[in-house]
C-alpha cells in the first residue's frame, strides 16, 4: 500500500499533509485513523494505520508482564504512540515530542514500508539511505535467514 519516498513540509503548527494517493486509501483502511510512534531501531516515526497498529499492540500486550525486555519495548512503542487522525485537508499533527525524537523540523521524508510508512529529517534520510546502498553488496552476500528466501 505505501511505496516509494514523498518529500513534505511540516508548517508552524507541527501538521505534515499526507500525499493524496494515500489519502482514499487510509479513509478506506482506517477512516484516516492513524498511530505514530518512534522506530526502534532508527530515529525516524513510524506511522501505521489503527488496524494495524492495534494488532500489534495487541501482541505487544500478550508479552509477558515480567519479561524485562517485553516491558522496555512496550514502554517505548506504547509508551510514545500518539493517536493523529487525517484531518479535513489530509494533515496530522505530529506531536513536539515525537517530532524532537526524530528531529523533524521543516523538510520530512515519507517513505513507504508496505503495510506503514516511516517520517525522517529529509537530511537524515539522504544519509540512511546512503549507508544503505553503500552496503547492498554486504547485505545480499551474507543474508539473513528471512533474506535469504527473497527472490528479487
Amino acid at each position: 500500500m505505501f511505496r516509494g519516498e514523498s518529500t513534505l513540509n511540516v508548517d508552524s503548527k507541527g501538521r505534515v499533509a499526507v500525499p493524496a494517493r494515500y489519502r482514499e486509501q487510509l479513509d478506506v483502511l482506517c477512516d484516516g485513523k492513524l498511530i505514530v510512534t518512534i522506530s526502534l531501531l532508527q530515529r525516524c516515526l513510524t506511522v501505521y494505520p489503527s488496524p494495524d497498529w492495534q494488532r500489534i499492540e495487541d501482541d505487544l500486550k500478550r508479552l509477558p508482564a515480567l519479561d524485562q525486555k517485553a516491558q522496555s519495548i512496550r514502554h517505548l512503542l506504547i509508551g510514545h504512540a500518539s493517536d493523529c487522525d487525517l484531518d479535513s485537508q489530509g494533515r496530522i499533527l505530529l506531536p513536539q515530542s515525537l517530532r524532537d525524537f526524530a528531529s523533524l523540523d521543516k523538510r520530512v521524508k515519507m517513505v513507504g514500508q508496505a503495510s506503514k510508512f516511516e517520517l525522517w529529517d529529509e537530511d537524515a534520510w539522504s544519509a540512511h539511505r546512503e549507508d544503505l546502498l553503500g552496503r547492498v553488496g554486504e547485505l545480499l552476500s551474507e543474508p539473513s535467514a528471512a533474506l535469504s528466501e527473497l527472490v528479487l
